[in-house]
């Protein structure tokens, strides 16, 4: 089969986020072009992914043990310092505000200057602050203050962590080994809460709550210093105005793009995916622990506290496993599997969450809400990692605009589901609320994602291929 290129010499692809790009390819579709990362030179090999697979899921493990130590502390700061209820929920729900708006700037800075910069300069950062909140707290004259704007600016800090991981796997792994390490990732996630769950208990109750903030935010900022000296080679971080591309023309050129690439179905069907899959999880996040103890006020708390989440990591690992091996595979395209792990994780996941509004047993209950859990982890390798299929040039800032979504969404239906407790006085108004959140991000994944690449025009592409 002959290929004539045309236009050999004329310049103009229309990227989204680059300024050149590879033709479109033909992912998900059997014998279709690979993606051009798979050929691009500066992806890591297996053995160096490797190393940073595990380096990133120690950074997650610990970006969740300085998030949690404030929740986990807050009752012993509540009492020392005479905060009401009203004010605790102040200072805790402050960090989600701030959460919400770096995740569109961490990600359009890590996709012109290395996800890899980010990371080292946000760890650095958030865990300094954590490590200073007990000082912060005993030498502010009004701590509900400083906490609450300490809180706030641990959210802005590490509002860019995922948006980063996501632009640097876009850049520097493959297709097929995208799902295991996002998937491995994320699960430091459950990780960090079941350690600073046990190990800051402890702590609390020997050395006093100034010491889970200590512990925490020092080893934090070890593991940046680590990764600098170690992975980077003591190079960097440095962000200057050139890399971040500030010119006038580029900025108007980004937002024309940036209109086109939303307006693409498969886009906004990642986006508004995400956007239920996150408040979902939040919702259940956040009541699950009132809900054992309203139905089961006798059951001890670190059970149902610590069982699901001991079945979330495994689940995590084993749904990146499936994923990769599926399309390493070659008997599914990229898309299906995609949409098979989301199916899981929204619609499987779903029919435990509908078996807890019956009568059931503790024992149950708990084995419900882990089945629940662990197929919920099914969606890093399915709608989170599917944003690096469909834009890689610019993943980073396109899943910080998914992740702003999904963190004000999650806060809205977390304060409903409230209000449909008090109103109803049942939890069954809750899980269905739940399950159909789940069924309509479900149904629109399944009816409109792809997997092909769509930051890139393909009547501008660079090279037009006909094939005879």
């Amino acid at each position: 089969m002959a290929v004539i290129q045309k236009h050999g010499k004329k310049h103009s692809p229309d990227l989204v986020c680059q300024k050149e790009g590879p033709p479109p390819d033909r992912t998900g579709a059997p014998g279709g072009h690979k993606k051009w990362s798979e050929h691009n030179n500066t992806t890591w090999s297996r053995p160096v992914a490797r190393v940073w697979t595990g380096v990133l899921l120690l950074g997650t493990c610990l970006l969740y043990c300085a998030r949690v130590a404030m929740p986990i502390c807050s009752v012993s700061m509540a009492e020392q310092f005479k905060w009401s209820k009203r004010e605790s929920g102040m200072v805790l729900g402050s960090f989600f505000w701030g959460y919400c708006f770096t995740q569109v700037f961490g990600g359009y800075v890590s996709d012109r200057v290395g996800g890899e910069k980010i990371l080292v300069l946000s760890a650095a950062a958030w865990g300094s602050m954590t490590a200073f909140t007990p000082i912060l707290a005993h030498f502010c004259s009004q701590p509900i203050f400083s906490m609450t704007l300490s809180r706030f600016l641990m959210g802005l800090l590490q509002g860019v962590h995922y948006p980063s991981l996501a632009s640097l796997c876009s850049q520097k792994v493959v297709e097929s080994d995208r799902g295991f390490l996002m998937s491995t990732v994320a699960s430091g996630s459950y990780l960090g809460t079941l350690v600073i769950g046990g190990a800051g208990s402890l702590m609390l109750d020997l050395y006093g709550w100034e010491s889970v903030f200590y512990v925490s935010g020092l080893l934090s900022v070890l593991w940046a210093y680590c990764m600098w000296k170690y992975l980077l080679k003591g190079e960097g971080p440095i962000i200057t105005l050139e890399s971040l591309g500030s010119g006038g023309s580029h900025s108007k050129l980004s937002k024309r793009h940036w209109l086109r690439l939303l307006r693409q179905p498969a886009v906004c069907a990642v986006i508004i995916t995400h956007l239920c899959t996150a408040s979902t999880f939040f919702t259940l996040l956040s009541w699950l622990p009132t809900f054992f103890k309203d139905t089961f006020p006798d059951a001890k708390g670190w059970v149902f506290n610590v069982v699901p989440w001991l079945v979330a990591i495994p689940s995590s690992l084993f749904s990146g496993f499936l994923s990769d091996h599926l399309i390493a595979q070659g008997s599914y395209d990229t898309a299906s599997v995609r949409k098979m792990m989301q199916f899981f994780s929204m619609g499987v996941s779903s029919v435990f969450t509908l078996l807890l509004c019956g009568n059931t047993t503790f024992a149950w209950a708990v084995a419900f809400v882990s089945a629940t859990m662990g197929f919920t982890t099914f969606s890093h390798s399915g709608v989170s990692v599917n944003v690096q299929d469909l834009a890689p040039s610019c993943a980073g800032a396109l899943f910080g605009v998914m992740n702003t979504c999904g963190a004000f969404s999650g806060v809205l239906m977390v304060y409903f589901s409230g209000y449909l407790i008090e109103t109803t006085g049942s939890w069954t108004s809750v899980f269905a609320l739940i399950t159909t959140v789940n069924l309509l991000g479900l149904c629109t994944f399944l009816a409109f994602a792809e997997a092909r690449r769509v930051d890139i025009d393909p009547s501008k592409a660079r090279y037009a291929n006909i094939h005879i």
